[in-house]
């Protein structure tokens, strides 16, 4: 027994290069030719740990050379690298201190699975939402030169996913006029490496990059300043020529500012380590530096999937089979998707639009079906919204399906391109409350508070998958303004499906349980756990009301005032910020004169602070927003302790 535990003790570390690495300065230290293992040792790290945890696994597995790369040219965290939106970050986080935790992505008291300020020096800026490492990189940049820190580099990793949103043109287009020095990394993983980036670009962009041909270039500048205008703009021709012949083309970036470098081959670490180190020691900028990756890179179940397993749950290393949980609820994306699916069998004017999110939202499922009505417009909202305003104004019925936390994104677009203009757009929130293992920066945690002050729009928001399918009929049927409605991530609670969805009475709610001690009001899934909390609350003595709002505006006032009528407390539940439902509920009730008598009122919304990531049932207990908090809410209305009143009936 003793020569055997020798014996494991003594057996070779898979990962001998990456065992040394704790930072990016013990990476310094390695020879270049080490980077290449280092990099296929971090792969399978990532892998490993992606394999325990679940997550976003293709975007990480391409930029590991990138990473190794980045980390081992720049000196971070001195110098700023800011990852755009994250899902790429996890060999980032290995390398930069955070191995030892790397099995704790995602969870409960474990690391974020996107860059996070709070979690490291080595994140300078947080993600999660796409398209904002050129904005926050030019402010750092800007920053740097006031403080007159002239040596520190700051680098923007984006890739061109993200490159389709407004946003990432607006800062280029800043930066360029103010020509700081900044280098943007532009992360091309939507094409395999084709053979313009093979040798000969990878020596014409070390070149390119370079001081001598930079200051050449800059020397022509000055010279072509006394020159005759025809000559001049000749050859100014003539380069832009040459570059966009053999280099695939830089125009647009150099047209606002950049000075382009690519495209290279990201995988090759011979080629990115002196190009990077010309970029690193150039004195002028702003710097684009195009980088060609493969999503998925170096496991095969990745290269071959579809999504090449953008994002995946727990899975097994070898086959690449996903652990996927068994349940025999459908999603609420499917619902959704199946439900539009049956109401533009009936109706040709029903469009269905989503930003980069076709299948987390359902509408992969409608676009299978009818691929010439539907439009994914790329990481763009605020574009998304005002195109579905138009189709609107012609009399189409555009669905556009956005999540919650990202149609923020657009808010000025649905204040004044649909609701000032009374246009019947019709939102379909995803991921409504909290979301689980996302954490904060994908919670639909505010968007009944920031649509329903809005005048005109009609507010639903399901109760169960059921209802889910009678609020897209209510959406289809409602053609005279403009409609919201929000459901969660996950599956549904098991209840009976309706063949087909009957549109709902606008502004009206239904009751489920009646009582006359307490009432229930919930608007949303928290509807399940008002039915739980009735049954202990019936326990424990106390009859008790559960109703389903559907509509937080316009609201079922009838129902809202024969509750307070009727009861001693009214509790209100909802899965958003305050601000929203409780609110709209405690006003009707004040203007009404319903507060007068001594009702107990209470609003249970989502705490005023940020949940980060756990389960979603960990989340809301959290959050108090669960049947034991329901509970307890209630005996804290009344007054009595519900220990002893338990201990009392035991």
């Amino acid at each position: 027994m003793e020569i055997r535990r020798k014996s494991l003790s003594q057996s070779p570390s898979k990962t001998p290069l990456l065992d040394k690495v704790n930072t990016p300065a013990d990476m310094r230290k390695l020879d270049p030719s080490d980077l290449r293992q280092l990099a296929d040792e971090l792969r399978q790290e990532m892998i490993d740990a992606v394999a325990v945890t679940g997550g976003h696994l293709g975007a990480g597995l391409g930029v590991v050379e990138l990473t190794v790369a980045l980390h081992y040219v720049f000196n971070t965290p001195y110098d700023r690298l800011i990852w755009d939106v994250g899902h790429q970050a996890y060999p980032h986080k290995i390398v930069t201190g955070r191995r030892n935790r790397i099995r704790t992505l995602r969870q409960g008291g474990g690391l974020s699975g996107f860059t996070k300020r709070a979690e490291s020096e080595y994140d300078p800026f947080g993600a999660a939402h796409s398209s904002t490492s050129i904005s926050s990189a030019l402010g750092m940049a800007v920053a740097r030169d006031q403080k007159q820190e002239g040596n520190r580099n700051v680098i923007a990793v984006i890739g061109d996913g993200a490159m389709s949103a407004g946003m990432a043109y607006e800062a280029m287009n800043n930066a360029g006029a103010m020509d700081s020095r900044l280098v943007v990394i532009l992360n091309d993983n939507d094409m395999s490496i084709a053979p313009p980036v093979g040798a000969m670009s990878a020596y014409l962009s070390k070149l390119w990059s370079g001081r001598t041909y930079r200051s050449l270039r800059d020397i022509g500048k000055q010279l072509g300043k006394h020159l005759p205008k025809l000559i001049k703009d000749r050859a100014a021709l003539a380069e832009e020529y040459a570059r966009g012949m053999m280099m695939g083309g830089g125009t647009l970036f150099e047209d606002l500012g950049f000075y382009y470098v690519g495209p290279i081959d990201g995988h090759n670490i011979d080629h990115l380590l002196p190009v990077l180190r010309n970029v690193r020691d150039a004195k002028t900028g702003p710097i684009l530096v195009h980088v060609v990756t493969q999503k998925g890179k170096g496991y095969a179940p990745a290269e071959n999937s579809a999504d090449k397993y953008h994002g995946v749950v727990k899975f097994d290393v070898a086959t690449g089979a996903q652990t996927k949980a068994k349940s025999n609820a459908p999603a609420y994306q499917k619902v959704f998707g199946e439900s539009l699916i049956k109401e533009a069998r009936k109706d040709k004017r029903i469009i269905g639009i989503t930003a980069a999110m076709p299948s987390g939202t359902g509408i992969d499922l409608f676009q299978k079906e009818f691929p010439e009505r539907t439009f994914d417009v790329g990481i763009a909202e605020q574009h998304a919204v005002t195109f579905a305003a138009g189709l609107a104004a012609e009399g189409m019925k555009p669905f556009c399906a956005i999540y919650s936390t990202f149609l923020q994104r657009a808010y000025d677009q649905i204040v004044h391109d649909v609701a000032i203009q009374k246009l019947p757009v019709r939102f379909a929130m995803d991921r409504a409350g909290l979301v689980g293992a996302d954490g904060p920066t994908h919670a639909g945690s505010f968007d009944i508070a920031y649509l329903g002050c809005l005048p005109g729009f009609v507010l639903m928001a399901a109760g169960d998958e059921a209802d889910l399918v009678h609020m897209v009929a209510t959406q289809a049927a409602l053609d005279d303004c403009p409609s919201a409605l929000r459901y969660p991530r996950g599956e549904g609670v098991g209840v009976t499906m309706p063949e087909e969805g009957k549109p709902l009475e606008i502004g009206k709610g239904r009751i489920l349980k009646e009582g006359h001690k307490v009432a229930l009001l919930s608007y949303g899934t928290r509807l399940a756990e008002c039915l739980k909390a009735c049954e202990e609350l019936a326990a424990l003595g106390l009859s008790t009301t559960v109703a389903d709002a559907r509509f937080a505006k316009p609201l079922d006032t009838d129902l809202v005032l024969r509750l307070a009528r009727e009861h001693e407390v009214l509790v209100t539940i909802e899965e958003g910020a305050i601000g929203g439902f409780g609110g709209y509920v405690m006003q009707t009730l004040a203007e009404a004169g319903a507060l007068d008598r001594g009702l107990k009122v209470r609003s249970m919304v989502l705490p005023d602070t940020f949940i980060d990531q756990d389960s979603p049932n960990a989340m809301y207990a959290k959050a108090g927003l669960d049947a034991k908090g329901i509970v307890a809410k209630v005996f804290e209305a009344l007054g009595k302790d519900l220990r002893t009143e338990a201990v009392r009936l035991a």
